[in-house]
């Protein structure tokens, strides 16, 4: 699985229709997401995952959002929501040959929490048809895209809350868990955290705490609220993190993201983090939650740690309530 700075040839989207998954906000969540086509557009290929019924609407949004349409293409694959970080296929890509292929895991709506996902579990397949290209399923363990990050070069970070949970894979043990992600993602490491971020449904999501921003470095969230819940939580992921080392015995370079101001919906607390970023050529896709000082902060971390690409602040205010941004809606499909 190659790191997600490197070359990408598309990023796959799924169009949102699932009022259920914004209650009572759902209005802005379709423009929302053609403005997002927008801005990859600007870059690469967009490539999204929209029933029939659904495209001439999602078409018209994304031509007044000023998408460049000759990049822009949408496949007949009906979904349940609109997730692709998690219900999509997760590539990978052989070194030597440079084929690309895709692996395909079950997928349970994060332990069940959002039933039906049927459709949702039959995007890897419908895209593995659509480029023809291989698919190596394990469809006896529960995997989703947003658990686990990769640098590339044998590394891969995840958290004990989601992949040890007992709402994914009970049958497995931790070393089986490892085998697995070895064998099909071609990593020879996995380094573990603790737990995710208050408010976040996914049972821990490492791409709401901590990414790699290059091979030997982390960028992670940090809350310096201590009477804030996170502030201990994200302490002890940090003070992992600092106990790790690289294959040549090395620590990592660690940078600290703050946290942006917590907020609810409807007296939900919402998982808002800026480590939700997404990386695509060229450029990095920040999200933002209307916290002028904050986000501007956050962008500018962010920035330094991606010399070279433009940072896009992404406003995603509305966008959280369905419990995730940026990094959740989106797979890159690697060059």
């Amino acid at each position: 699985m190659p790191a997600e700075w490197e070359p990408q040839v598309a990023i796959w989207l799924s169009w949102p229709h699932n009022y259920f998954t914004w209650p009572g906000q759902f209005r802005p969540i379709p423009f929302m997401f053609a403005g997002i086509v927008a801005q990859i557009s600007r870059f690469q290929e967009v490539r999204i995952n929209c029933a029939a019924r659904l495209q001439k609407r999602a078409k018209k949004l994304c031509v007044e959002a000023g998408a460049d349409m000759t990049k822009v293409t949408f496949y007949d694959h009906p979904t349940n929501d609109a997730w692709c970080r998690d219900h999509g296929p997760i590539f990978v890509k052989n070194d030597e040959t440079g084929e690309v292929a895709l692996t395909d895991w079950a997928y349970n709506a994060w332990g069940d929490k959002y039933p039906p996902y049927d459709l949702d579990n039959e995007i890897p397949p419908s895209i593995g048809r659509a480029l023809k290209l291989r698919r190596f399923e394990k469809n006896d363990m529960v995997l989703e895209g947003g658990s686990i990050d990769v640098n590339g070069e044998g590394l891969l970070l995840t958290s004990e809350q989601c992949l040890l949970n007992p709402n994914r894979n009970p049958h497995l043990s931790r070393a089986q868990i490892e085998k697995n992600l070895k064998d099909y993602l071609g990593v020879k490491t996995i380094l573990w955290v603790g737990d995710g971020i208050i408010g976040d449904d996914t049972d821990g999501h490492i791409d709401d705490i901590t990414r790699f921003y290059k091979a030997d470095g982390f960028i992670t969230c940090v809350e310096p609220n201590t009477a804030d819940k996170n502030h201990k939580i994200l302490q002890e992921n940090l003070e992992r993190l600092q106990s790790f080392r690289t294959p040549k015995g090395k620590k990592f370079d660690i940078v600290e993201l703050p946290m942006p101001k917590p907020f609810a919906f409807k007296r939900q607390r919402v998982p808002a983090s800026y480590a939700n970023f997404l990386i695509v050529n060229g450029a990095v896709l920040v999200p933002t939650f209307r916290q002028r000082k904050r986000d501007a902060a956050a962008c500018e971390i962010i920035a330094s740690c991606f010399p070279g690409r433009e940072v896009v602040p992404i406003d995603c205010y509305h966008l959280i309530w369905g419990l995730g941004t940026l990094h959740c809606i989106s797979q890159q499909q690697p060059a």
